[in-house]
């Protein structure tokens, strides 16, 4: 990237989601040029939010027209910008510890090669993936270290990552995320098969970006600064069959707690257990509350709370189920750890 005080640095984002990795990197400095997502429910949300460009649909049809895209025979509505950074929430259920865990034997799981063709035409000077925690040990850690060689291969090189909301966003969420970062021409960064030339190439956006990497911070805000003051009577339990079973578990205004079909799980930490795509379809997974009217689930918003977004970056659009914004959210990042990340990047680039 040219050395341009007066350019912000621009992103292209693959599983854009609702655009939680895209919103981080906004705040941090950068500027959104376009986005991909398969979701069309997500792509509503999405283009409520934000007003550049989206891919709706597979990126599977976007990859094979890629060099079309990229050329000065698109049109000017179909062609694509080569950006600063690209960045990818490729789906993680295929290596989801509540998922089968096939990987690359999943469908899901070739994502990341898809995502691989894009850092290979686009060529930008970054990149940030962000998956599960599972990740890493998913099949006896074979998976990782594909993915680290197809990474170095490409030229880029790869840190890894795996941080923690509570630890890094002053919020009370337990939610653990790998992020795979890396600078294009510095394949050699800590890549045993190219030791030997590592002395005569220089590392220093990888290095800077290390160095200044974000350290922990105390958690200070606690589940109650997050809740909303006066929800919905739709929210609540009482009208439901579980309600005198729930009544013995959830006992404390302090936490969350998480309903599992027969029983509901209190985090001990008291902080809320990680959200999931499936915490709105009734039975499992759902985080519950304890407040002053009664046991109830947690709202949408207060879950996009717990993801770090600010109520004025995230508006629902009127006609999506709850359903739908609880999936949407669970399958997000937590924007303010993805920031910080964010920043890291920037500035080594610059």
């Amino acid at each position: 990237m040219k050395n341009d005080r007066n350019k912000k640095p621009t992103v292209a984002s693959l599983y854009a989601g609702i655009g939680g990795i895209c919103r981080a990197f906004e705040r941090a400095g950068a500027t959104m040029i376009w986005a991909n997502e398969f979701d069309p429910h997500a792509q509503q949300t999405y283009s409520f939010n934000f007003k550049h460009k989206l891919l709706p649909g597979d990126i599977s049809d976007y990859e094979k027209r890629i060099d079309y895209l990229l050329s000065e025979k698109a049109t000017p509505d179909e062609c694509l910008q080569k950006p600063d950074i690209l960045t990818s929430g490729f789906p993680c259920q295929a290596f989801s510890i509540a998922g089968n865990r096939l990987g690359f034997d999943d469908l899901r799981g070739l994502h990341f090669f898809r995502t691989m063709s894009f850092l290979k035409k686009l060529q930008p000077q970054a990149y940030l993936f962000e998956n599960v925690k599972n990740l890493q040990t998913h099949n006896k850690g074979d998976t990782i270290e594909t993915i680290k060689k197809t990474i170095h291969q490409a030229g880029y090189s790869y840190v890894i990552k795996t941080l923690n909301t509570m630890d890094y966003a002053d919020i009370p969420q337990n939610r653990e995320r790998v992020f795979i970062i890396g600078f294009k021409d510095e394949s050699h960064f800590n890549n045993p098969e190219q030791c030997k030339m590592a002395s005569l190439k220089q590392t220093k956006r990888t290095e800077a970006f290390l160095e200044g990497f974000p350290r922990p911070v105390k958690l200070k805000r606690s589940v109650r600064d997050l809740l909303e003051d006066n929800v919905d009577s739709s929210y609540y339990y009482e009208k439901f069959s579980c309600h005198a079973q729930l009544k013995e578990f959830v006992t404390k205004r302090e936490t969350v707690y998480q309903w599992r079909r027969v029983y509901a799980r209190e985090n001990k930490n008291n902080v809320c257990p990680t959200l999931t795509a499936n915490m709105g379809t009734g039975g499992h997974n759902v985080p519950l509350v304890l407040d002053k009217k009664g046991i109830r689930k947690l709202t949408p918003r207060e879950c996009a709370r717990f993801q770090g977004f600010k109520d004025h970056e995230l508006i629902f659009p009127k006609n999506l189920a709850a359903s739908h914004l609880y999936k949407q959210i669970g399958n997000s990042v937590t924007v303010p750890v993805v920031e910080k990340i964010a920043a890291g990047i920037l500035k080594a680039i610059s």
